[in-house]
């Protein structure tokens, strides 16, 4: 009998827990990306950033995945804390939605509402459909999984020593720690909500005892923003330690009140002999009135996250933690901007490196190798190679998630800028040691030879310096400038190659000096093509990205 038990309650479980990620999993798909296109434009108004933010939980049925975007925003400058407070408020009442669906115990239409869903999942191929079709299998499904839970766990009422056990959370502080850390686990609390609700329905707890494990389970839903938030920015960490404090500050709030006061009492009246809609009621009305007493107090809220998360004095970025705080988190919306925004300060600066190599090449050519020579390039060249290579991985790994269209597009775009600046690293490292060789066998050029070694200095540094605005993501860079530079280096390497050849045949210059020369001006007019390559790339990148681009201006 026990095992029966036992088997009865990990199937339901593996079913609802399954059911609830289906139908998590494919609104976010089906709604993600319009969702992100509301955030972008959302205002500063705290009232429409509460609405924002609860109808997009609503929608997405997840307050962790709504949090998660939330700080993705506030990472890319996107949103800033203001902003982000109030849809996080919004989210929380958002997440309640999910708790009333289940309180509406539609069980018995279960088996047919995940048919319906995974009919249209197997015979219709439109992917709008399909998501669609995965979200009313996933209901279906968690219905399912919650029939079996209940009825495996109904027995257990009947067991004194299980019934002691539940009696316990009636204890603040460890029916807090249960359920904090039990949504903690499964990053969900909309799923831990509904556990709490089958082992309602089954006999085994009541309200008195669920009611600060309910609590706890909003503390703990928190930690799936936590582990988005790290290696992110100051402001990125602080709208996740927003999300914290209203959750920690609402369960005071109610545990004070549940202590003092017959609220437990007075939910059981609301809903008699429906333990699932009392769980329900309760949830919702902590979310909302939490909301509705900070509602005044967000700005309070930005100010004391910022003193307990003071300003550095420096970016330090995390090459690997930040990335695996993404990859731990089940919601890809957010994780996706995250991840986008991060990767682009990275390839910013490996830009940074491939410029100030393009600008040294140059000046050792035209004054000589310093002392040191050219260990300084070496070095950053070296740099370039490693930052190629773990920023590929990093983008190969964020591709593995479920991203928008757009997002893929981007990621894709990324690739190329890092193959093209690598290129750009191994032309600027030839042009240094042209530049040794030059020094070491004492060769020397015309003066004109001299002249056009500038000029070729002063195209590429325009260039170079049009890709770092882009990088940036500057409203000054436009492809149209880098087409006209790498037009000008393709005329002028046409031009200086000829002048070339009319030297040597005036015998004003070497062999030997000739053909570095040649070589010089391949690598030149070769460094004028990737430019143009990155140039097309971050148009496409900057125009996906137009929102974030726009909004982070305005904030700034």
């Amino acid at each position: 009998m026990g095992v029966e038990l036992l088997l009865g309650l990990l199937g339901g479980l593996a079913l609802f827990l399954y059911g609830m990620q289906m139908m998590s999993t494919n609104l976010e798909a089906a709604a993600g990306n319009k969702m992100k296109q509301i955030l972008e434009r959302l205002t500063s108004n705290r009232f429409l950033g509460v609405l924002v933010g609860a109808v997009i939980t609503a929608l997405i049925q997840s307050s962790s995945a709504t949090t998660v975007m939330v700080v993705g925003f506030v990472n890319s400058g996107l949103m800033t804390l203001n902003q982000a407070v109030w849809v996080i408020m919004g989210a929380n009442i958002g997440t309640t939605i999910t708790g009333q669906l289940i309180a509406l115990d539609i069980g018995a239409l279960a088996p047919l509402i995940a048919f319906i869903g995974v009919a249209i999942l197997v015979f219709v191929k439109n992917k709008k459909l399909q998501h669609i079709a995965g979200m009313v299998a996933g209901i279906g499904v968690l219905f399912i999984g919650m029939d079996m839970m209940s009825s495996a766990m109904s027995p257990l009422r009947d067991e004194p020593q299980f019934v002691e056990l539940m009696t316990r959370f009636s204890n603040p502080l460890l029916g807090i720690l249960v359920g904090a850390g039990f949504t903690a686990l499964i990053q969900s609390s909309s799923a831990s909500v509904g556990i709490l609700q089958a082992l309602a329905m089954s006999g085994v707890i009541d309200l008195h005892s669920a009611v600060f494990v309910l609590f706890g389970q909003n503390i703990g839903t928190c930690i799936t923003a936590v582990l988005a938030s790290i290696g992110t920015t100051r402001n990125a960490k602080r709208a996740t330690a927003i999300h914290l404090l209203f959750n920690i500050i609402g369960t005071a709030i109610f545990v004070v009140i549940s202590l003092v006061t017959p609220f437990t009492d007075f939910m059981i009246r609301m809903a008699p002999g429906n333990p699932m809609a009392q769980i329900a009621n309760v949830h919702t009305t902590f979310n909302l009135v939490t909301t509705i007493l900070l509602l005044p107090f967000g700005t309070m809220l930005v100010k004391a996250v910022e003193k307990l998360l003071p300003d550095t004095q420096a970016r330090v970025m995390d090459e690997d933690h930040w990335l695996e705080g993404l990859m731990a988190s089940k919601h890809h919306l957010g994780v996706s901007t995250i991840a986008i925004s991060q990767l682009r300060e990275e390839i910013r600066d490996m830009m940074s490196m491939a410029v100030k190599n393009v600008d040294s090449s140059f000046q050792a050519v035209e004054q000589g190798p310093g002392e040191d020579g050219i260990k300084e390039i070496e070095d950053r060249e070296e740099e370039i190679d490693l930052a190629n290579v773990r920023l590929s991985k990093k983008i190969s790994r964020v591709l593995v998630l479920d991203q928008t269209p757009k997002d893929i597009e981007t990621l894709n775009k990324m690739y190329s800028v890092l193959g093209n600046i690598e290129r750009i690293g191994d032309h600027a490292m030839n042009l240094a040691e042209y530049a040794q060789t030059i020094k070491e066998k004492e060769l020397t050029f015309s003066e004109y030879a001299q002249s056009e070694f500038t000029v070729m200095a002063d195209s590429c540094s325009k260039g170079m310096e049009l890709l770092e605005q882009a990088a940036a993501g500057s409203r000054n860079f436009t492809l149209e400038k880098v087409q006209e530079i790498e037009q000008k280096i393709d005329d002028i390497t046409l031009k200086f190659r000829q002048n070339q050849i009319d030297r040597m045949r005036e015998g004003h210059c070497s062999v030997e000096a000739s053909i570095l020369y040649s070589e010089m001006l391949t690598d030149y007019e070769r460094i004028g093509d990737h430019m143009l390559n990155i140039a097309e790339a971050y148009d496409m990148i900057n125009l996906n990205d137009e929102g974030i681009t726009q909004s982070a201006a305005a904030n700034a």
